[in-house]
């Protein structure tokens, strides 16, 4: 049997190629790194978190806790080493971001029947090919793909929150707690000041931001907003983001703060945590400035400060068949962020469906597609039917669910916004394990 080619050793590729191997199906995984590295990473290993370690929320009545259990039931290597990995974060799934990684190369490497090339892939291969390249193609084989569909290159940019030594945090002016007490008091908190907060938003929509070449609001995904474009929007728009002060009272006053500042725990020895929801792509001074005007930070010592890269993705609309196909080309299949899925947990999701439909393309069967009521089958269908004019990345949400009845067994309308959630999680759980069988062949 020939190989199959996985193109990227991100989260969806490394996800995909364990689930070829796993059905016995030879892999050829190409990975660029360590011998080539983007601007974003810093890491030889496989599955390397380049932004937040936090896989978001691990709760059923949350879409995307929901497309975990998915992907736990579902056999996937991602959610297993994330679990074993996990660090404290409340009702989210943090996760040791180097001890992940190397436990998700680990287990790939130790695969017999996968075969490492380390080295930049410029064309795509013959035969059965998985293209999970991420949001960092390289230009060549970008080029290569937009060749193939034939339509102009599409692209938005990502940018990375700075992480602190926990260590340098003043503790006398910051307090642990998580919002509505969930958790053990997992995030470090920075409360300010009315006035505080005011000067700190002045200098933060004046300071001086780095040279990013095609850069504009319009072009940047809502879900990873830079901090300095969030506040441009208004005075109050952080205060209804992330430094939204509901639910978390100052464990020894009581009292509400104007605005907080959350660091959340980064690796499994707590000692580094990322300032949530800053992202960012100031010049590094202006970070080390701007952001030291945060009570608890003015003495904060900066092991990464934020960065802005450029992430590609594919009109997948318009290209791209529910299985993951490519239409026209059926023996390539794409995976992750290319396909305009958003999201560590949606790229592995999506590498997990490539990885079984080309499996299944190997021994010469059909590919599946999966059920449009799992999360799973969801943000497939939403990528490939969406209206490819206006076609822009996608986290998973209940809204790409189809809708479930909404009504008691006495006939009254569930008005419940956590009833109707858990309602359409039974319904996805049932219908990826009434969906088990054709995909584990039995």
């Amino acid at each position: 049997m020939n190989a199959v080619t996985v193109v990227g050793a991100g989260l969806a590729g490394s996800e995909a190629a364990y689930q070829l191997a796993i059905r016995g199906i030879p892999v050829r995984l190409i990975e660029m790194k360590p011998k080539k590295m983007t601007p974003a990473h810093v890491s030889p290993y496989f599955a390397e978190l380049v932004c937040s370690n936090s896989l978001r929320s691990d709760e059923l009545t949350n879409a995307v806790g929901l497309l975990k259990e998915e992907l736990r039931r579902l056999g996937s290597i991602v959610m297993r080493c994330a679990d074993e990995h996990r660090v404290a974060a409340g009702g989210a799934l943090a996760v040791d971001r180097e001890g992940f990684a190397r436990a998700v190369t680990e287990a790939v490497r130790a695969l017999p029947n996968v075969e490492i090339v380390e080295e930049e892939a410029v064309d795509i291969p013959d035969g059965e090919v998985i293209i999970a390249s991420g949001p960092l193609t390289s230009d060549a084989l970008a080029e290569n793909i937009l060749r193939r569909t034939g339509s102009e290159g599409l692209h938005f940019y990502d940018a990375v929150a700075p992480i602190v030594s926990l260590d340098s945090v003043d503790m006398e002016s910051a307090f642990r707690a998580s919002r509505y007490d969930k958790g053990t008091a997992d995030y470090v908190n920075c409360p300010m000041t009315e006035e505080e907060y005011t000067a700190f938003w002045k200098e933060l929509t004046t300071a001086r931001e780095a040279a990013v070449h095609g850069f504009d609001d319009g072009g940047v995904f809502e879900g990873c907003m830079p901090v300095e474009v969030m506040a441009s929007r208004g005075i109050d728009t952080l205060l209804y983001g992330p430094l939204k002060p509901v639910g978390l009272e100052h464990p020894v006053t009581g009292v509400r703060p104007y605005a907080v500042v959350q660091l959340r725990q980064d690796n499994a020895s707590a000692t580094l945590y990322n300032i949530v929801g800053f992202q960012t792509h100031l010049k590094w001074p202006e970070q080390r400035r701007v952001f030291g005007m945060i009570p608890g930070l003015e003495h904060a010592e900066f092991l990464r400060y934020g960065v802005m890269h450029r992430n590609t993705f594919l009109n997948s609309p318009r290209h791209m068949r529910p299985t993951l196909q490519l239409r026209g080309e059926d023996r390539l299949l794409f995976a992750g962020q290319m396909t305009g899925v958003e999201g560590y947990i949606e790229s592995a999701s999506s590498g997990l469906v490539a990885g079984v439909n080309a499996a299944r393309i190997a021994r010469g069967e059909e590919p599946l597609v999966f059920p449009e009521e799992s999360c799973h089958g969801a943000l497939c269908h939403y990528i490939t039917t969406s209206e490819a004019k206006h076609f822009q990345p996608m986290n998973v949400n209940f809204g790409i669910l189809p809708p479930v009845e909404t009504r008691d067994a006495n006939g009254r309308r569930i008005r419940d916004k956590k009833q109707k959630k858990q309602l359409l999680a039974e319904k996805a759980l049932a219908a990826i394990e009434a969906f088990k069988p054709q995909i584990f062949g039995c």
